[in-house]
């Protein structure tokens, strides 16, 4: 009889196994984008800056017609032709009025709006439908529109018991939920409510949290 088939069967030496393979295609697998993004990322995500290509096609053409016009009529005065009138009447305007006439002030007031709105349009992001979300790899960003989030916690609150209705509205900074409830105690409804929005607002992935107001009532009877 051996000494192996002697020893007890819970004493049996078993045999031993590596797990650094195992132990490294783990670390593998859970590589950068598995990691939760820093908090000093997340505030450094902002809004996502706009194209406006509207307003400055709009600049655009208007410079462009009025260059345009203006060097035509340079032109044909430097070939002895005589100006155009709005160009005499502008000068003689520009020359006799003094400069508290209300249409001087007028056009002045409005080159400075016009001025303040283009300075605006240049320092500002713009998009403001477009929620930024948390960044989880580098170089690639991704946004929520704001509509498209409503309609998410919309739905995750309707499959509350008691709610009746709700209408959700998304803003840069918080959501409001207005619901109404047909049967249970309000309170009961709303703190459903909060448990429900809050963790669908966290599923979102939102760089910036927004805060959450929640408002029940019974709907109107009649």
């Amino acid at each position: 009889m051996s000494d192996d088939d002697a020893r007890p069967a819970d004493t049996r030496r078993l045999p031993t196994l590596d797990k650094t393979p195992d132990t490294a295609e783990e670390a593998a697998r859970s590589g950068p984008d598995d990691a939760p993004a820093s908090s000093d990322e997340d505030d450094r995500t902002g809004r996502f800056w706009s194209a406006r290509r509207v307003p400055a096609a709009v600049v655009a053409l208007l410079l462009l017609a009025a260059a345009g016009l203006l060097l035509y009529d340079v032109a044909a005065v430097r070939a002895d032709r005589p100006a155009m009138a709005w160009r005499r009447r502008l000068a003689h305007e520009l020359a006799t009025r003094p400069l508290d006439n209300p249409w001087v002030l007028g056009a002045a007031a409005l080159a400075v709006v016009l001025g303040i709105w283009l300075i605006v349009l240049a320092l500002t992001p713009g998009l403001r439908q477009v929620l930024p979300m948390r960044r989880t790899a580098p170089g690639i960003r991704a946004g929520l529109d704001r509509s498209a989030a409503a309609l998410v916690l919309r739905d995750r609150a309707m499959e509350v018991a008691g709610v009746q209705s709700v209408r959700m509205k998304v803003g840069r900074r918080k959501a409001k939920a207005h619901a109404l409830s047909h049967f249970r105690e309000l309170d009961e409804v709303r703190a459903d409510l909060d448990v429900s929005l809050g963790e669908g607002l966290r599923q979102l992935g939102l760089a910036h949290p927004l805060r959450l107001t929640v408002h029940v009532r019974r709907p109107k009877k009649g």
